[in-house]
């Protein structure tokens, strides 16, 4: 729950409220007739306490900061002066606290004699609002529920530091504040485990850097000034030089292979770590996360990005490593030579830090703009692809074209936004440390005329400042670096979420389960404050099937999604065998309970493989006898290769009849003690929908089964039905005690009759 401000709780200090005595509260940022300001309403023993706040905000940023947080154009940023109208209201005149939701806001309506407004607050900060609404309805029905802690820690939706809103609700991560270099520590631990690969590779790397400086020292100083000058060791010794030159470029050519070569099979590893590790995070998440995310965004996250941290291991962390021991080793040897040139050759390089600093932001925002649009690029080429029946059904190959193309052209720009800003740095940066060479070749030439220093040292010197920009210019990778960073940020986001649906510690684990589920006041909502189911309750015993009707839209199958826990409830229990499923283990939950839905997925691969999905350790003897039961042999064994006909993506295409009864086979194998069947028999013509009955006829038996469908002809065998209307049970019963109500059911069969005499499937 929100905090409250310390000037609010020392006002109901001083009027004796303590702060034991609050028992929840909100925050509402908005005003009733429009307009912004703080208010706060808070729950006690005895009254709710209302307080408003005497500054107005004339508007309000939705971009993810929070109101007052930045200061407006040419004006102080107001702050709280204390000043708080309050007011109270006794509990017991209080009839009702309610939830009205509005566009992108909501208000808090509290009924006495009338209704009226207490509070106005912007979509975030509606879930506080709905806890708060559901603490009062405790509050007054005397039901125990968890007080907030006035000085704990707030869990509220936006960073504390720059007011930015959390893009994951339950996951306090801030993109803006977070430290790169925590992301960077934490990627570099995926090689963790290779570590004798490490030592090899830096050891390596080491001698080829050591070799390396050798080189321009005798290709300048021991070359002219002591070899063709005819001075000390090596005078007159030319062909000595040059074999001790190709020597030490020989040795320093064969360690960069031989880094190169582990660097290579370590990048290939950690690459294939990566991909494993964000795939496996995927399997953990809920529902709800990829119902909120596109196929491709989420596939390029898989493949793209971790391609693009393949490329950090291999092009870029090795060269970063070499290059900076260049750097200090070569630093070292010219201020041996002459610190006075030394000093020089460094002046552009407050500049070049200057202007990294400066880049590196922009060019990280840039990349994760170009991340987001190639995205949306590969979901509009999954959709295409996949409703390729669709787009041609329709012809609106055009119409794809341009969805295409216009996704192509925000990507197209995207990438040239990038491209320019890198390339309008990267040219500065050579500007700048070419500027040095020319002051070391004026300088030095300047020295050697004066006889302070030989040609052959001026040479070395240079060789050196050459092998000095060069590392420098590549330690400029801020391109590089901003697109493995952005790519591994996004990669963690995938390992850091939190699954909605989160298996407890010590979760039960049923070995074996009789079926008794019990449903017992369940509500339920995608979206806070707009509930889906209201107060549901009902009851299968072992081996009962349960036929649950109704309309379209009235929470038929979100009723057997929260039975199978692909979603949470809001409020209520859901207990299987006396355990509510959320103290189950989730893999427990899973095996004893199977689904047959409408919306079948046939995976690549062999009609076999697909059966076997539900137990891949079976035997083939299991898999046709699944099949027999689900009434698939007979036409698995007229396909071209029979079980083992290719299915799926480029495989033999099935027809929808064809797939549910691969979809019943797989549940047969599955042999779950719970049975879910939703809308099995929908959009299937009657002889196909009559094959498909009488497998379910032999899948249901012995097991409890809870059957939706809109034809009711398909629970003609439930031994309890329950009608379902706006999220709500508005009748149960057997099928003969509804139809003598004369309800929503009765009029339901009437409809149901209606269309099939229009179809001529029954005689008027």
């Amino acid at each position: 729950m929100t905090l409250l401000p310390k000037d609010i709780v020392s006002i109901l200090d001083q009027n004796g409220i303590k702060a034991a005595d609050l028992l929840h509260g909100m925050e509402c940022d908005r005003l009733p007739d429009g307009g912004f300001s703080e208010s706060y309403l808070v729950l006690s023993r005895k009254h709710l306490h209302i307080f408003c706040g005497s500054g107005v905000t004339k508007e309000k940023t939705f971009s993810g900061y929070a109101a007052g947080r930045r200061k407006a154009a040419g004006k102080p940023e107001q702050e709280g002066s204390g000043d708080w109208a309050w007011e109270r209201i006794p509990l017991e005149r209080l009839e009702a606290l309610t939830i009205v939701n509005l566009v992108a806001s909501g208000m808090v309506v509290a009924k006495e004699k009338e209704e009226r407004v207490i509070g106005a607050f912007t979509n975030g900060h509606m879930n506080q609002a709905v806890r708060f609404a559901q603490a009062f309805d405790k509050l007054k029905n005397n039901e125990p529920f968890e007080a907030f802690e006035i000085d704990g820690k707030s869990d509220g939706a936006s960073c504390p530091t720059c007011g930015l809103m959390y893009p994951e609700e339950g996951r306090p991560f801030c993109p803006k504040c977070m430290k790169r270099h925590a992301v960077f520590a934490r990627l570099l631990s995926f090689a963790g485990k290779y570590r004798l690969s490490i030592f090899f590779i830096v050891l390596f790397m080491l001698l080829n850097s050591a070799t390396g400086l050798v080189i321009p020292y005798f290709q300048g100083t021991v070359l002219f000034d002591q070899a063709l000058a005819g001075n000390g060791a090596f005078a007159g010794r030319i062909g000595l030089v040059i074999v001790i030159i190709l020597a030490f470029r020989t040795l320093s050519l064969l360690f960069g292979i031989l880094f190169g070569t582990i660097i290579a099979k370590l990048a290939a590893k950690v690459a294939f770590d990566l991909k494993a590790a964000v795939f496996t995070s995927l399997q953990r998440l809920s529902l709800d996360f990829f119902m909120r995310r596109q196929t491709g965004q989420l596939m390029t996250r898989v493949n793209n990005d971790a391609q693009e941290l393949q490329y950090f291991f291999v092009d870029g962390l090795s060269y970063f490593i070499v290059n900076a021991m260049n750097i200090i080793g070569i630093i070292a040897v010219l201020l041996w030579m002459d610190w006075r040139l030394t000093l020089i050759c460094l002046l552009p390089m407050p500049l070049v830090f200057w202007l990294v600093r400066t880049a590196f932001p922009k060019l990280w925002r840039l990349s994760w703009r170009r991340h987001r649009k190639v995205s949306a690029l590969n979901s509009i080429i999954s959709d295409s692809v996949r409703g390729s029946r669709v787009v041609k059904a329709f012809g609106k190959e055009q119409v794809e074209i341009g969805r295409f193309q216009q996704a192509n052209d925000a990507f197209s720009g995207a990438e040239q936004r990038f491209n320019k800003w890198s390339g309008t740095v990267f040219p500065i940066l050579n500007f700048l440390t070419q500027a040095g060479g020319i002051l070391i070749w004026a300088f030095g030439g300047w020295y050697v005329m004066q006889g302070r220093m030989s040609f052959g040292s001026v040479l070395t010197f240079v060789n050196y400042m050459m092998m000095l920009y060069g590392p420098i210019q590549f330690m400029n990778i801020i391109g590089w670096w901003s697109n493995c960073m952005a790519a591994a940020q996004r990669i963690f986001e995938i390992q850091d979420a939190v699954p909605s649906v989160a298996e407890r510690p010590g979760a039960v684990s049923l070995v074996t389960m009789k079926g008794d589920i019990e449903i017992d006041n369940v509500s339920f909502g995608y979206e806070p404050n707009k509930p889906i189911l209201k107060q549901v309750s009902l009851r299968a015993r072992p081996g009962q099937m349960i036929g649950v009707v109704g309309h379209s839209g009235a929470g038929k199958s979100t009723l057997v999604n929260l039975v199978s826990r692909l979603y949470d409830v809001t409020a209520g229990e859901i207990r299987i065998d006396g355990v509510n499923v959320k103290e189950l283990s989730v893999a427990s939950l899973r095996r004893h309970i199977g689904i047959v839905s409408q919306d079948i997925y046939v995976f690549t691969g062999t009609i076999a493989e697909n059966i076997a999905y539900a137990d891949p350790d079976c035997q083939m003897e299991d898999i046709l006898h699944a099949a027999k039961i689900a009434n698939a042999h007979d036409f698995i064994q007229k396909l071209p290769d029979g079980y083992d006909t290719e299915i799926g993506s480029g495989g033999y295409s099935l027809s929808g009849g064809e797939k549910q009864r691969l979809s019943i086979a797989r549940a047969v194998l599955h042999n779950p003690k719970v049975l879910i069947l939703d809308e099995a028999t929908a959009s299937l013509d009657t002889e196909t929908e009559l094959q498909i009955q009488e497998a379910l006829d032999s899948l249901v038996k012995g097991r409890t089964t809870i059957a939706i469908a809109h034809r009711l002809s398909t629970l003609r065998q439930a031994d309890y039905l329950v009608v379902m209307d706006k999220g709500a049970v508005v009748e149960a019963g057997t099928h003969d005690q509804l139809m003598a109500r004369e309800g929503i059911y009765r009029e339901l069969v009437r409809k149901h009759d209606e269309a099939l005499k229009m179809k001529g499937e029954i005689i008027a």
